[in-house]
């Protein structure tokens, strides 16, 4: 099996475009996706392979052509709709959360909506407060939206198959910072399963639980613990609905220690969803310390790069929170 380094944004575009020669019922929709080849040059050159009938750009209007690609996927079609930010796609509200997650329900499983929704996330380019949200909890909540979350170029790919394959909408938060990064990912096409964690690192005093930037912010914050005797585990969600409850549960009862790390708000967020889930399970007796989450600030994502930083979790702050945990304080 050929395996090359791709950046994340490279394994995305190699996704699309391999599900686009296998399966000619896959297009791609967005603003500026075509010659401009997306917001964060993903869709690249793929309009001059597939040419404008399928990379087609959409007028300035979420809510249309996110309406468009929703018919289209009723109609039997497996449209790959690109926002921008994924903060736009609070325009384009009422397709996603009333009608593309709604229809195999109220047609009593007679239709279904495969469609993909490509959501750019995440602070850290100086975007400020109305492009630099993260909003994966807010579709997590709605019953008959898949909500994906890729941390490597491997996974990125991966799940994007996966999701173009899906019967159902599925949602992938793409964190903007990730688009650089690089890693193996193999030549052929291949499913990462959605709704399946995965241990990156192992450890036995700790367990953290994140996904996307924030993994990469755990891992760094766990190797930084290793050099003073303190070993974490670290979990990749990869997919936030649906929550992969096993391999958390039994992690925390190896551990007896968990910490949730997101960078959407605290309040309301992942988070507090995975604590009441190990809350309501057998993990909850073996439990050594209160569970700890770490969120983003109360507060719109500032413009400003300091206030920005403070905003989310930083290596720095996940790493003084999880010596206290491990240590017995907060």
């Amino acid at each position: 099996m050929s395996v090359r380094e791709l950046s994340f944004a490279q394994a995305i575009q190699e996704a699309l475009a391999q599900a686009m020669e296998v399966d000619p019922r896959v297009f791609l929709m967005g603003e500026d996706i075509g010659v401009y080849g997306g917001a964060f040059q993903v869709t690249g050159d793929l309009v001059h392979r597939f040419g404008e009938d399928r990379v087609m750009d959409t007028p300035i209007s979420e809510l249309g052509g996110a309406g468009v690609a929703v018919g289209a996927a009723i109609a039997g079609s497996r449209p790959v709709y690109e926002f921008q930010f994924s903060d736009f796609s609070t325009l384009a509200m009422e397709q996603i959360v009333n009608q593309a997650a709604k229809m195999r329900y109220m047609l009593g499983g007679k239709v279904s909506v495969p469609i993909v929704f490509r959501m750019p996330c995440g602070s850290g380019t100086g975007a400020a407060a109305q492009h630099s949200q993260s909003l994966e909890a807010w579709f997590g909540h709605v019953p008959g939206l898949k909500v994906v979350e890729p941390s490597t170029p491997e996974d990125a790919k991966g799940l994007i198959l996966a999701a173009i394959d899906d019967p159902d909408p599925v949602l992938v938060f793409e964190h903007k910072l990730l688009y650089k990064i690089k890693g193996n990912v193999p030549e052929i096409m291949y499913r990462t399963p959605i709704g399946k964690a995965v241990v990156r690192r192992n450890g036995k005093d700790a367990t953290v639980v994140a996904s996307a930037i924030m993994v990469h912010k755990a891992l760094e914050a766990a190797e930084a613990l290793a050099k003073e005797g303190i070993d974490i585990e670290v979990i990749d969600l990869r997919s936030i609905r649906p929550i992969d409850g096993a391999t958390i549960i039994e992690s925390v009862k190896k551990t007896t220690r968990l910490a949730c790390i997101y960078e959407g708000v605290k309040t309301l967020g992942i988070g507090a969803e995975i604590s009441a889930m190990i809350a309501e399970s057998e993990a909850f007796d073996y439990l050594d310390a209160p569970i700890m989450r770490l969120g983003g600030a109360e507060t719109p994502i500032p413009y400003s790069p300091i206030l920005e930083k403070v905003a989310v979790p930083q290596v720095d702050g996940i790493t003084d929170a999880l010596r206290n945990l491990v240590k017995g304080g907060f």
